[in-house]
């Protein structure tokens, strides 16, 4: 049984940091694409980044430099790290599972499995 969840959010001042975690069951991530995903008040949900099984990683323009997608697959845990934060990060973010190695882009049709997500404030 696929579980994905989600921990680590918070509220958090601009420019302050918060890491991100996202423990999986029932499967090893590091056999798979894995992303992070993040849905604002009122705005579709959008990619942030995503790591191939072969350690290739990706990041929106809006995060990079910022946010570092890791795993640790000895942990089966998912974590993003986010430093520099800004208001404009504030959403809702989940992880997600593709059903293969690597990572196509961030269409949400693409990911087959989701947490429920961990809300992260900037103010």
């Amino acid at each position: 049984h696929v579980q994905l969840v989600e921990s680590g959010g918070g509220s958090v001042q601009a420019g302050g940091s918060l890491r991100l975690s996202c423990h999986t069951t029932g499967y090893s991530p590091s056999n798979y694409c894995m992303g992070w995903f993040r849905q604002a008040p009122g705005k579709s949900r959008e990619g942030v980044a995503s790591l191939d099984n072969d350690g290739t990683t990706n990041y929106a323009d809006s995060v990079k430099g910022r946010f570092t997608i890791t795993q640790d697959n000895a942990k089966n845990t998912l974590y993003l790290q986010m430093n520099s934060l800004k208001p404009e990060d504030t959403a809702m973010y989940y992880c997600a599972r593709r059903d293969g190695p690597y990572c196509l882009g961030y269409s949400e049709a693409e990911y087959h499995y989701w947490g429920l997500g961990t809300q992260v404030t900037v103010s």
